[in-house]
């Protein structure tokens, strides 16, 4: 069973990879440009908290601090006190081939720890604002690294990681919520080195050169209101 979900997401994984490398055409997207910004926003504010919170287990989310979108960018909804922070991003945080980067339909809830908000949550910040600013695609990609290039933003910072175990989310069109997983961020670095993307290996992982991180998965059984992940069976 194991063998099974393991092979099930390597797949699915590298078809997300190989699909961020391919030279996407315009006319070929589905969502070639930007809906008007109202699409993109949660129109209750406490459904986009609960939204936020379903990210990680209550033990987390509860005492974590909550971003929501408003037109003008995330705002503080709810004050945290253990260094976590929950939001829900929209598809602009993608990559540039991504067939969803401007899909309105996008939510991905995400808690992040304290050194994931210190370096992560500002590239999730920035591309948000370009986005909400009227920004192409190709300005918002081009941004990221022209701010690490100028220190405007800082290296992703290590031991930064995010929970990402909410089945209420909307990853793409193709996954939906996909499945319940850890996510862990470093500098560039080969998947190998974490033994990521090998026969067996519960571990997956992209290697996102836009962003100049490499992003690995760890999926788990379980959703945050801790029931299974019924894909596993």
């Amino acid at each position: 069973m194991q063998r099974k979900f393991v092979s099930s997401i390597f797949v699915a994984v590298i078809v997300v990879a190989a699909a961020r490398m391919v030279q996407a055409q315009d006319a070929k997207t589905r969502y070639p440009a930007m809906a008007p910004v109202n699409e993109y926003l949660i129109a209750d504010r406490n459904a986009e908290i609960a939204l936020a919170r379903s990210a990680a287990p209550k033990s987390i989310s509860d005492q974590a601090e909550i971003l929501v979108l408003t037109e003008h960018g995330y705002e503080t909804a709810v004050k945290g006190t253990n260094g976590f922070v929950c939001m829900v991003e929209r598809g602009w945080t993608a990559g540039a081939n991504d067939r969803d980067f401007w899909n309105p339909k996008a939510r991905s809830p995400f808690c992040l720890n304290a050194p994931a908000v210190e370096t992560y949550l500002p590239l999730t910040i920035m591309k948000t604002n370009l986005a909400l600013a009227g920004k192409s695609k190709p300005d918002i990609v081009a941004a990221i690294p022209a701010a690490l290039d100028g220190k405007k933003l800082a290296p992703i910072a290590r031991g930064a990681m995010c929970y990402m175990m909410s089945k209420q989310g909307y990853l793409n069109n193709a996954d939906g919520p996909w499945h319940p997983h850890l996510m862990f961020f470093a500098p560039l670095t080969k998947p190998a080195a974490w033994g990521a993307n090998l026969d067996d290996s519960p571990i997956v992982a992209v290697e996102d050169t836009e962003d100049r991180i490499t992003i690995f998965m760890v999926p788990v059984p379980r959703w945050s209101d801790g029931t299974p992940d019924s894909n596993t069976q």
